[in-house]
């Protein structure tokens, strides 16, 4: 299967998919953290591809409800605007099969209720984190590995250069059920 990982510097999904037996690309304006196959760009220089799966993470940063305060002025300017057009350019694309992931965020309500709702805490990781997913040709994510512990660690980051990079990075067992769930289909 060939698989497009679209806003990922990290590659652990890429990686996954890869680990899989897929032929996955990651793709970001970054420069991948990992070596492996990374278009660093504009997505939509390679959207239109030949992908059979594309899993996206567009940036919350406009649109997630835990920066609410600030929303009126991202209105404004445009910001909010733009990350809404992007975030439904990945979620409106050909390709056959798509996750768009995103915290809670305002797409519930400007587009659609995402179709699932998880959290690391299923997948091997004793943390919080409410990961929305907006599913298009693909099951929902079934849990793999349900762990005791419920720490809010992402939340409760100390601020920090790059705390947004820590806290954008997916999971390993997340990616992990995504690449052997969704690489099946």
């Amino acid at each position: 299967m060939k698989v497009l990982v679209v806003c990922e510097y990290s590659g652990t999904v890429r990686d996954a998919f890869i680990a899989a037996g897929h032929d996955a690309m990651s793709c970001d304006l970054l420069p991948t953290d990992a070596p492996g196959p990374h278009y660093q760009g504009d997505v939509r220089d390679v959207i239109h591809g030949c992908w059979d799966l594309m899993i996206a993470h567009p940036p919350c940063t406009h649109l997630s409800v835990s920066g609410a305060r600030h929303f009126e002025s991202k209105k404004l300017d445009g910001r909010q605007q733009s990350a809404i057009s992007f975030f439904m350019l990945l979620a409106k694309s050909d390709i056959p099969r798509i996750a768009v992931e995103n915290p809670v965020c305002i797409m519930s309500s400007i587009w659609r209720k995402p179709d699932q709702v998880i959290h690391p805490w299923q997948f091997g990781h004793g943390e919080t984190k409410a990961t929305c997913l907006w599913l298009k040709g693909l099951p929902l994510l079934e849990p793999t590995d349900i762990v005791d512990g419920r720490e809010n660690r992402i939340h409760r980051m100390p601020p920090s250069p790059d705390r947004w990079k820590k806290r954008s990075k997916t999971f390993a067992g997340i990616a992990s059920a995504m690449a052997q769930q969704w690489g099946r289909i």
